[in-house]
């Protein structure tokens, strides 16, 4: 008899989800918590700015101190587009050769890839992303397939005036970026747009304390000593 619930208590121990297993009787069966076969969830910092606020170099030396794996959105679909074989290549090609928005879910399903393919080569777990959520579009999709399966710790927002940001992006563009959009009405174009369709993302978040602000307008070194104090 006693064998016998033995081997019911163990086979409940191996299918309960929890650290503790109380079977009838009084008797209490303590295991740890088991193994599954899902990665744990990514800690995730978005990394909101206007085009020229400095976000690409504080990235770069937040990823250098602290480990984070920095992804673009932009810089994801670029290269999926390019790859051989890519399920989604084409229909990026498509999208942007009309004119046309990527759907934010193929976007998603390429920031969650990346995270998973870190997380299981490489043991990474936090990641800054850069530039996204940009838009309500981009926030709807990501709460609609991402917020259960990530951590949002903050979002870190670079705040720089448009004089600034344009005459950072035109010396960026004097010094060989080799990037198209790096001229002056085009700047206009993306500043416009950061304030027209990002500020009400950063809004939404600062309703639920997540928003943490940096003065974007001091040397490099100036405002990582501010985002050292976040990231402590």
């Amino acid at each position: 008899m006693l064998d016998k619930f033995l081997r019911i208590s163990s086979v409940l121990v191996r299918l309960a989800p929890k650290s503790s297993v109380q079977i009838s009787r009084g008797f209490s069966v303590k295991t740890k918590y088991l193994r599954t076969m899902s990665l744990p969830k990514p800690n995730i910092v978005f990394v909101l700015g206007a085009p020229g606020s400095g976000k690409g170099t504080q990235c770069e030396k937040i990823v250098e101190k602290f480990g984070y794996v920095h992804l673009s959105a932009g810089d994801l679909l670029r290269e999926e587009r390019n790859r051989e074989g890519s399920e989604y290549g084409e229909m990026i090609e498509n999208h942007i050769r009309n004119g046309k928005i990527v759907p934010v879910d193929v976007t998603c399903a390429l920031l969650e890839n990346e995270m998973n393919r870190n997380i299981k080569e490489y043991g990474k777990e936090n990641f800054l992303i850069d530039g996204f959520p940009r838009n309500q579009d981009n926030l709807d999709g990501w709460n609609r397939r991402m917020s259960e399966k990530a951590n949002l710790k903050f979002v870190l927002v670079f705040n720089c005036p448009e004089d600034v940001c344009v005459d950072r992006c035109l010396n960026r563009g004097k010094s060989g970026s080799n990037r198209s959009d790096d001229n002056i009405e085009s700047l206009k174009k993306r500043f416009v747009t950061f304030v027209n369709d990002s500020l009400p993302i950063i809004n939404h978040y600062k309703t639920q304390d997540l928003v943490r602000e940096l003065d974007a307008t001091k040397s490099p070194d100036e405002v990582f000593d501010h985002v050292n104090t976040l990231f402590q």
